[in-house]
């Protein structure tokens, strides 16, 4: 019999999504899983109620949180992902043949094993690729004692509530930041501006402090719901921002990537911000 999932992550504010089948319902040491089935978005994933990924729109987050910053930087050889246990960002990070190795941090061994079984539309055969190097620890502690130096980092992370909570400190970036080499990027994922603004402004305000070129960008995922949902940016080469239309057509080409919501165009558009967005970077 279907039920009703509701999410309950803002005070004022509700998404309910219905579960047409539970396939997956358990705790782990760190948080609750849960994998139901949706005639609108196929399988959802929640972790603590909180929508996390969707079969149908996940790759709008995972196209512009992994494509956008390696098209940008031109020459991304070492990627160094934070969290993304569902394996969507893996995916989409290793379409890139440039790419050489890419570790990827999560805190939660369960939800990369139950991911490989209940989310295999999603990872695909991502934790299968030789050039990953998986890592079970903490993200916050991985930064604070990484030795390598990576050409991108992505931190696609849960909401800063539970083990989230700490991806989102003026420390974590910090730590962060020493793990990119020159001209390396860090992108991160800051929620729904309208209905969490707190956590854009703060992001926003380490950037600045930390990055000679800070901004944020925007995508429309419809189980984000709210309004756009904004990534912050930071790097040291404010060039990489700035690149030309051709050049990023260019380097799209090269890549032979198909995507459903990533083009060179909405990459130089996703940086372009509403006014109160922009009066909350600042």
């Amino acid at each position: 019999m279907s039920r009703w999932l509701v999410e309950q992550l803002h005070d004022d504010f509700q998404l309910g999504l219905k579960a047409d089948k539970v396939h997956y319902d358990s705790e782990t040491e760190h948080q609750r899983l849960v994998v139901f089935e949706n005639r609108t978005f196929g399988r959802v994933l929640t972790l603590d109620n909180v929508v996390q990924t969707t079969e149908k729109d996940e790759f709008i987050y995972h196209e512009m949180l992994a494509h956008l910053p390696i098209l940008a930087h031109g020459a991304a050889r070492k990627v160094l992902i934070i969290g993304g246990g569902d394996g969507g960002m893996l995916e989409e990070v290793l379409k890139h043949r440039g790419v050489e190795k890419v570790t990827q941090v999560e805190i939660d061994a369960g939800v990369i094993d139950f991911s490989k079984q209940y989310l295999a539309s999603i990872c695909k055969d991502a934790y299968d690729d030789p050039r990953l190097d998986l890592v079970i620890a903490d993200g916050v502690d991985f930064v604070a004692s990484c030795a390598e130096r990576y050409d991108v980092a992505i931190v696609d992370s849960t909401d800063p509530i539970g083990p989230g909570e700490v991806l989102f400190t003026d420390t974590f970036y910090g730590k962060a930041k020493n793990c990119l080499a020159p001209g390396g990027i860090l992108v991160t994922q800051n929620g729904v501006p309208f209905l969490q603004g707190d956590e854009l402004t703060n992001t926003m305000r380490a950037f600045r402090a930390l990055f000679a070129d800070a901004a944020c960008y925007l995508a429309t995922v419809p189980t984000y719901a709210g309004g756009p949902m904004a990534f912050g940016w930071g790097t040291d080469d404010p060039a990489k921002r700035q690149m030309s239309l051709e050049v990023l057509e260019q380097r799209f080409r090269e890549a032979g990537i198909a995507t459903r919501y990533y083009n060179p165009a909405v990459h130089q558009a996703a940086f372009a911000l509403p006014t109160y967005i922009a009066e909350m970077v600042g």
